[in-house]
């Protein structure tokens, strides 16, 4: 009786084991199938029968390096017009003359845009404008070369440095009127000095046409049409490109919003090209005068919250002895159109100004008093004032 019973448990256990073993073997097995058919490199290319099995979807970091605006486009860029951007030192003098014994002297350092292969160098007034005694071109090969300011402007926060030398790397010129918003923006420049030369932050164009209030040696004004950017922009980046990410300039750092992080802006360059030509092909460009200064409607708002205009720009000053005084242009007169181009902005009005040579009339579309009216009006040369250099 215990013998039988023992022989029946003993096989029970037995059969038991067995059919234990082979569930597990089978789930082992389908378990290791199932990893490795995850993990095959094959099944993630196209069969040969013409049918694509769906790929992995790509990591959060394939995602970002495939963005618009992402690393290696910034990368690109900045190894294309790296060569193209210089430093400026620029030793400054605080007086009426800078052959003033008590005069103060200081270095003040920005950045510079090469565009021209023999020497002519675009940046900011506040760079390199006003009163200079010395002005230092330190290029990427490592030279420093003497330069000296050829055009300047306050109220557009620009100048011109020419310095003599040929075979220069140059930065394409792109066009400022084609930006989006969002689109990337790339800022390269020499912040907080020379140790920090040549260097590239990046980000996105937050806003177009924006204005600001600036002061200036001539008094209080306003900066129109400018780029705002949250690419960081510090001391010394002042006078670098602000660049698309085709690596273009389209713009010329020149302020950044103290009280506020990553609100930086830049000059649109395309006021900039018709001078940069003409220094390109002639040598030297002499500057039309037209006597008006006026604002757009993005800026009357600051002037008076009741004057409001729908198209044209609002003449805020006029020289009594200047062309557009003498035509008939006074105060409050509203210009909408020059030789039949639409004139929106002051930085309209100074890019079509700035095609033209001193002697050549312009035809101005204005309305004063509710009327409109057109005037032929020859442009003056304007004085360089301001540019003392050695």
């Amino acid at each position: 009786m215990f013998e039988e019973k023992s022989k029946g448990t003993f096989w029970r256990t037995f059969f038991t084991s067995i059919i234990t073993s082979l569930g597990v073997g089978v789930l082992l097995f389908a378990l290791m199938s199932g990893y490795i058919g995850r993990n095959n490199p094959q099944q993630n290319t196209p069969q040969r029968d013409g049918t694509n099995v769906s790929p992995q979807a790509p990591l959060p970091q394939q995602l970002a390096m495939d963005a618009p605006g992402n690393n290696s486009i910034s990368a690109a860029v900045a190894k294309s017009a790296s060569p193209g951007v210089v430093g400026i030192s620029v030793l400054k003098v605080d007086g009426k003359s800078i052959f003033d014994k008590d005069t103060a002297q200081k270095w003040g350092v920005g950045s510079g845009v090469i565009v021209t292969q023999n020497g002519y160098i675009i940046t900011n007034n506040h760079v390199a404008g006003g009163r200079n005694k010395r002005i230092v071109v330190s290029l990427m090969d490592g030279r420093n070369v003497d330069g000296v300011t050829v055009w300047a402007d306050p109220v557009l926060d620009l100048a011109i440095v020419k310095v003599n030398l040929t075979g220069l790397a140059t930065i394409p010129i792109g066009d400022a009127k084609t930006l989006q918003v969002g689109e990337p923006a790339i800022a390269i420049g020499n912040p907080l000095g020379l140790q920090f030369q040549r260097t590239v932050t990046s980000g996105i164009v937050s806003a177009l046409n924006r204005t600001i209030k600036i002061d200036t040696e001539q008094g209080s004004n306003y900066m129109e049409d400018l780029i705002q950017t949250d690419a960081s922009i510090n001391p010394g980046n002042s006078g670098g490109p602000l660049l698309n990410s085709r690596g273009q300039v389209v713009g010329i750092n020149t302020i950044k919003v103290a009280s506020a992080e990553a609100i930086g802006f830049a000059v649109p360059i395309n006021v900039a090209i018709p001078i940069i030509k003409q220094y390109s092909n002639n040598g030297d460009f002499v500057e039309p005068y037209l006597g008006v200064f006026a604002y757009d409607k993005e800026a009357i708002p600051y002037l008076d919250g009741n004057l409001k205009i729908d198209k044209g720009i609002y003449v805020v000053n006029v020289d009594d002895n200047g062309p557009a005084a003498k035509a008939g242009i006074k105060v409050g007169c509203v210009i909408t159109q020059v030789d039949g181009k639409d004139m929106n902005t002051m930085m309209d009005l100074r890019e079509y100004m700035y095609t033209k040579k001193p002697g050549d009339a312009i035809n101005v579309t204005h309305v004063s008093g509710g009327k409109a009216e057109l005037l032929s009006i020859k442009l003056a040369a304007k004085e360089k004032d301001g540019l003392i250099t050695r």
